[in-house]
This record gives structure tokens, C-alpha cells and sequence, in this order.
């Protein structure tokens, strides 16, 4: 949490119990969780939260760099990366079986992403990609 209080302070803004808790659910969780998810889990804890509330929290999450958002399933993780490799490529890894979601910023990644670009004339500011597939617990 002091790593978000930190982004809230350089944006000016107050890490609120409210914000806290959303983050928190969804640190707290090894898979991407949707905003009526987090709303489930926070009622779960005598939290009562509207969903639009929860989606305004999200965007701010976002725009800190604490979460990311898994565009195919509409949902969001912490994000664990070191907070300059934040606006680079990045992979994410979903399980199928289990819903784990796992992030590579693997520096090979990012290059080859750049040539890919740069050979047709595009300069790559930045990327995601999602791959399905099953994590190494799942696979056995």
C-alpha cells in the first residue's frame, strides 16, 4: 500500500480507505477479478460499494499504474512490475483452467515488438498482449 500512497501523493490525490479496499481485494486475489466481483468480495466483508464508485476507483487504479485491466475478460490484477517497465510491452499470461493471470516484461518481447513495428514505418509507445493457455500447476 505505501507503493500506492506514493502514486496517489504524486498525483495529488489521497489514497482513500475506499480506494484501499478495492486494491486491496484485488491484490489480495491471484486472478483478474471484474468490478462486480470486487463489489461481491467487498460485500462479503460488510463493505456496501456502488458499482459506479467501483468503476471510477478502477480508472484511478489505472491511470496510478497499480492495476492492470485484461481486456478480454474485462477485468483487472495488481500490477507487480517495477513501475518504470510500467508503459512497456507486456504479456499476459491466462490460465483457462484456473483463472491465474501471470505478466511478462521480458526485454526480448519488447524488441521484437519494436522491429515488428519500426519495419513497416510504426513507432511502438507501448503494448499488451493476452495469450490463453494453462499455467504450470494446471498442466500437470
Amino acid at each position: 500500500m505505501a507503493r500506492a500512497r506514493e502514486a496517489f501523493a504524486r498525483r495529488g490525490e489521497r489514497l482513500t480507505k475506499l480506494r484501499e479496499a478495492v486494491l486491496r481485494t484485488i491484490a489480495e486475489s491471484h486472478e483478474a477479478l471484474g468490478a462486480y466481483e470486487i463489489i461481491g468480495r467487498l460485500r462479503q466483508k460488510g463493505r456496501e460499494v456502488a458499482p459506479v464508485s467501483v468503476y471510477r476507483i478502477l480508472d484511478l487504479l489505472l491511470d496510478a499504474d497499480l492495476v492492470h485491466r485484461i481486456e478480454s475478460r474485462n477485468a483487472f490484477f495488481a500490477c507487480h512490475c517495477k513501475h518504470d517497465s510500467a508503459k512497456r510491452p507486456v504479456l499476459f499470461l491466462l490460465c483457462e483452467k484456473c483463472g491465474t493471470v501471470g505478466e511478462s516484461h521480458d526485454p526480448r518481447l519488447e524488441e521484437t515488438l519494436g522491429d515488428s513495428a519500426g519495419a513497416v514505418g510504426f513507432t511502438l509507445h507501448g503494448a499488451v498482449l493476452e495469450v490463453s493457455g494453462l499455467c504450470r500447476h494446471c498442466a500437470d
